[in-house]
């Protein structure tokens, strides 16, 4: 028989509430039968400290005894403690009220279930770490992390990680693409993944595109491939150009006079179907991830112009035509905003009003950069008036 420890709860003369032990070492749970195995599981899934009717409706009306067994073992075996109970009328017999299962974090280990100290353990460090990428365009994601159960919080710091090494590494390509970068397999981020990492977010801004990523263009260009020759002029109104296509093109004839690149996808469409015979017209996708600017450094390699970038009078907007003229900086062409002056802006029938994160990007801009005298001046306007705009308000 089991060495029992007894400890009174209540100050009667005639105890009636106790606390049950057994005086002795966990013993292994090898040997418990499946189905003992499986309850106990449930069990300790409820937190560890549970009234036992409760434990009781657990099993289901017609597996009582085989509850009333595990219990007993789980008593005699060191795994838990009964509080027990016995009325005025009937001093003689006990009845179970409440069971506390003791050992929690070998209990779990033993079955096979998470310790959740542990995670939580483990989910501090992960923080630490992640905090320590010191990499602005990841903060929303490891703040988000932050809001969900800690076991998904782990399931999905690997992602993050892993972004900072694909922007790292300079990559770009589809969601299949990182997925094996990622885990090793194209299949294993799940939807639910990419549903949150989506929300909290811009994937292309990490070169990650649902499918392969296409630059717009309109142009009075004829692309020389390796298999043929590709006519950009005889599209009614633009081309969907594959990245692999635009670097496979060995040459272009025909000449562009300057290269128009606007933001708003409507805006573009409208921009590419009024375009002027010897102008361009490329579709910026707001900030360009590494496939657009390679692609259109390309495009610039075969038929170099100046350009004019136009892009949502607003702080992301000047944010985002600085990095479009990265190509025409690296190769010393001119490039020059276009229809976003203060007075674009100020003609606008609808504009929006700055938030913090607006007023904060603008200053890192004036301070960070050598504006040009157009942004410049658009920048100074938004601060004094606290508006902003989009371009599709007149083009």
């Amino acid at each position: 028989m089991a060495d029992w420890l007894i400890e009174p709860l209540d100050k009667r003369a005639v105890c009636r509430k106790r606390r049950r032990t057994a005086q002795c070492e966990p013993q292994s749970l090898d040997a418990l039968p499946a189905e003992w195995r499986d309850l106990l599981k449930r069990w300790v899934n409820r937190g560890g400290n549970s009234r036992w009717e409760t434990l009781r409706k657990e099993a289901g009306s017609t597996r009582v005894q085989l509850a009333d067994n595990l219990l007993d073992w789980l008593l005699r075996s060191g795994w838990a403690a009964i509080i027990e109970e016995r009325r005025a009328n009937d001093l003689a017999h006990w009845l179970p009220r409440q069971i506390e299962l003791l050992h929690l974090p070998r209990l779990r280990g033993a079955l096979g279930l998470r310790d959740k100290d542990d995670e939580a353990q483990r989910w501090q460090e992960m923080r630490s770490a992640l905090q320590a990428l010191d990499n602005s365009s990841l903060f929303p994601a490891i703040l988000a992390l932050d809001e969900l159960p800690v076991q998904h919080a782990l399931a999905r710091q690997d992602l993050i990680f892993k972004l900072q090494e694909w922007q790292a590494q300079q990559q770009s390509g589809t969601r299949r693409n990182f997925a094996w970068f990622a885990r090793g397999d194209t299949k294993i981020v799940k939807d639910s993944e990419w549903n949150w990492l989506e929300s909290v977010l811009d994937l292309a801004e990490f070169g990650i595109e649902r499918h392969t990523p296409l630059l717009l263009v309109s142009a009075p260009l004829a692309l020389q491939l390796p298999n043929g020759r590709l006519d950009l002029a005889a599209c009614a109104d633009f081309a969907a150009l594959t990245p692999a296509t635009v670097q496979a093109a060995t040459a272009a004839s025909g000449a562009v006079s300057r290269w128009l690149l606007v933001e708003n996808r409507t805006s573009f469409e409208n921009v590419a179907k009024k375009r002027e015979a010897e102008s361009g017209v490329i579709w910026l996708p707001g900030f360009p991830p590494g496939w657009w600017r390679e692609a259109v450094g390309r495009l610039l390699d075969l038929a170099p112009a100046p350009a004019q970038l136009a892009c949502d009078p607003d702080p992301a907007g000047i944010a985002i035509a600085l990095k479009a003229a990265e190509p025409w900086r690296e190769r010393g062409l001119d490039w020059q905003p276009w229809m976003m002056s203060a007075a674009d802006l100020a003609a606008l029938t609808a504009r929006k009003p700055l938030n913090e994160t607006d007023r904060q990007q603008l200053a890192s801009l004036q301070a960070d950069h050598a504006l040009p005298s157009m942004l410049a001046e658009l920048a100074v306007w938004m601060m004094q008036h606290g508006e902003k705009g989009e371009q599709e308000g007149y083009l």
